[in-house]
């Protein structure tokens, strides 16, 4: 059965409404960027840029990086954007756009997160990389679908031992893709598991005129452990990130810039090439 108007909607043109990309413009490799500006910082890398699309805070370039074919999309900040984007991802590769079916056969995109976070554990050095083994979200982006829980007695942990409070929503958790992430594990890589919030002021316990609500929230994430694993760093997208993939049938891999440690106090003093380097290591990875 077709797909109606109001649930798919794709521009005169032909392109997927918000992203405004056309099925055929989208490579199989995706790196996903929250700013905007960082996908001419990825884009730069590669021996030819074959498209530039531009609307709204969604911006793709793609090209060819050593033989291989890439595209590069900011998502803009948070997991409402995460949904947006990965929803418009995968019509791209599963939907006809003519006769706005799902197609037979489905193909699943590779998709990895070059990000910024913050650490929460003393030991994780400013300027370090650090891949997510799982995402954990304060946010309710998964509980918005049908889903399978995801990791429900890591899930039930973090809300025994963090999630304390009617401000939170009931906390998911969702791993990367095993196989996927791989190709990033090297001697300067830190494996961890990542907190999910849906701001970066009060949501990461910052303070500035006004004090948030939990004034003790970072000391409780970084204290909890479950079967040994620690969380160890705050950021904004990943758990939407690898719920999405999880739902749709994608692979998908968060790596993390770690340019503030929140427990020091610490903040990078060049976070735009340490940046640079990830984006550098990525980009090798993915063509290794």
């Amino acid at each position: 059965m077709p797909i109606a108007h109001s649930e798919l909607i794709i521009n005169p043109d032909g392109s997927i409404y918000h992203l405004n990309l056309k099925p055929h413009q989208l490579a199989a490799t995706v790196i996903t960027v929250g700013d905007l500006e960082r996908v001419k910082e990825v884009s730069k890398h590669f021996d030819a840029i074959e498209l530039k699309v531009g609307k709204r805070e969604f911006i793709t370039h793609t090209g060819v990086y050593k033989n291989k074919r890439i595209s590069v999309i900011s998502t803009g900040i948070g997991t409402d954007n995460i949904d947006i984007v990965f929803n418009e991802l995968d019509a791209l590769v599963n939907v006809d756009f003519q006769t706005r079916e799902i197609k037979k056969e489905l193909k699943s995109l590779d998709i990895i997160r070059i990000g910024t976070s913050g650490a929460v554990q003393n030991e994780i050095p400013i300027d370090s990389f650090l891949l997510s083994q799982r995402g954990i979200g304060f946010d309710s982006l998964m509980h918005w679908y049908d889903n399978d829980g995801g990791d429900l007695a890591f899930a039930k942990a973090v809300s025994q031992q963090i999630s304390r409070s009617k401000l939170h929503s009931a906390p998911y958790v969702v791993s990367c893709d095993l196989d996927l992430a791989k190709k990033f594990q090297s001697p300067e890589m830190i494996n961890g598991n990542t907190l999910t919030k849906v701001g970066f002021y009060g949501p990461q316990s910052r303070k500035i005129r006004r004090h948030p609500a939990e004034k003790n929230l970072n000391e409780h994430i970084a204290s909890f452990n479950f079967e040994g694993h620690k969380i160890t760093n705050l950021e904004m997208e990943t758990a939407g990130i690898y719920a999405m993939a999880n739902l749709l049938g994608h692979r998908a891999v968060s790596l993390n810039a770690i340019l503030a440690n929140r427990t020091t106090g610490e903040f990078s003093i060049h976070p735009g090439e340490t940046v640079e380097k990830l984006i550098k290591f990525t980009l090798d990875s993915i063509v290794a």
